[in-house]
C-alpha cells in the first residue's frame, strides 16, 4: 500500500531522532498497523491512515506554535509523532446493520470498534512501547504520558499528578495543546463515522 503518511512520518523521524533502537522501533513500528489503523473510532480521524494522519498533524501544530528556542528538535518529533503510540493494534474493524434510507433495506456497514490486546492505559502505554526500543528524557516521558490533559482517566480520578507535570515540563502542556488543536480544529470532519 503506498502511504503519503508513512513516508512523511518516516522522513521527519528519521531526520530528527538519533537515538539507540530508532531502527529497531522503527521496525517494529512498520510490523503493526499503526500507519493503517485509525486514531479514533469515530470522533476525528476515524479512517483508514487516521492515527499517522493525527499524529503528524500533532507534530506539526508542535512544532509551529510551541517551539521555542533551546527546545529540541528531537524531543518534539519523538512526544509530536508518538503520543498515541498506544493506539497500533488497538482498534479493530466491525460491522454493524444499518438502514439505507434510499431503499428501505438493512445494509452491513464497517466501523471501527476498540480490542485493546493490552489495557495499560493511555499515555503511560505509550510510554512502555516507546521505552522497550529508545530511551525517553524525563520531560518526554512525562508529556507523552500527561498528553490527554483532563481526557485521561487518571485526571478524572482528581490526581493532582498532571497538574504537577504541566507545572515543571512545559513540554507535557505544548503537547496538550497541539493534541487538542489537532483534534478538534484541524481534524475536525475527518471522521469517516460523522
Amino acid at each position: 500500500m503506498d502511504n503519503q503518511f508513512k513516508r512523511e512520518f518516516e522522513d521527519i523521524f528519521k531526520a530528527h531522532v538519533s537515538r539507540d533502537g530508532t531502527d529497531k522501533f522503527l521496525e517494529w513500528l512498520g510490523s503493526t498497523d499503526f500507519f493503517t489503523a485509525p486514531a479514533s473510532t469515530r470522533f476525528h480521524c476515524a479512517c483508514e491512515s487516521g492515527l499517522v494522519m493525527h499524529s503528524l498533524n500533532v507534530y506539526k501544530v508542535l512544532r509551529e506554535k510551541h517551539f521555542d528556542e533551546g527546545d529540541s528538535e528531537e524531543s518534539f518529533a519523538l512526544c509530536g509523532l508518538l503520543h498515541d503510540v498506544c493506539k497500533a493494534q488497538f482498534y479493530k474493524i466491525s460491522t454493524r446493520n444499518v438502514k439505507n434510507d434510499a431503499t428501505g433495506e438493512w445494509e452491513k456497514k464497517p466501523f471501527y470498534s476498540v480490542d485493546d490486546a493490552f489495557p495499560y492505559g493511555h499515555g503511560e502505554k505509550s510510554v512502555f512501547l516507546i521505552e522497550r526500543f529508545i530511551r525517553l528524557k524525563t520531560a518526554e516521558a512525562v508529556a507523552i504520558r500527561w498528553h490527554m490533559g483532563g481526557f485521561d482517566d487518571s485526571a478524572k480520578g482528581n490526581s493532582y499528578t498532571m497538574g504537577e507535570a504541566y507545572y515543571k515540563y512545559p513540554l507535557a502542556v505544548k503537547l496538550h495543546l497541539s493534541d487538542l488543536e489537532a483534534t478538534y480544529l484541524l481534524e475536525k470532519g475527518t471522521s469517516e463515522a460523522r
